[in-house]
């Protein structure tokens, strides 16, 4: 059970990251998915099943985790679930980061 659960995660993680790629790269969900070699049914599917699992989230209140990660060019990335991406250098106040983070998933 809790390997099932964990390749969910990771199953949903390569989604969300197909889907901040495809709305960052400006091509069709056709040539995109071509691109990749990834099943267009499913990136849809999925773009559908993430968005209901995003809206789910936010109505349900509390706090929401998004994917973090340092790059090697010493930024970080955060990712929203909305497909934005906000970076700001590793030295960067982590409060004022929170607090942009947060403005920004509440205009999206």
């Amino acid at each position: 059970m809790a390997q099932e659960h964990f390749r969910e995660s990771e199953r949903e993680q390569f989604w969300r990251e197909a889907v901040a790629a495809w709305q960052q790269s400006g091509l069709s969900v056709r040539a995109f998915c071509a691109g990749r070699r990834l099943s267009e049914p499913s990136f849809y599917s999925w773009r559908r099943t993430l968005s209901r699992r995003d809206r789910r989230r936010a109505t349900e209140g509390g706090p929401t985790l998004v994917p973090l990660r340092v790059l090697p060019e010493a930024f970080l990335e955060v990712a929203l679930p909305t497909g934005l991406v906000v970076r700001a250098p590793v030295g960067a106040d982590p409060a004022v980061v929170a607090a942009l983070v947060a403005a920004l998933r509440t205009a999206s």
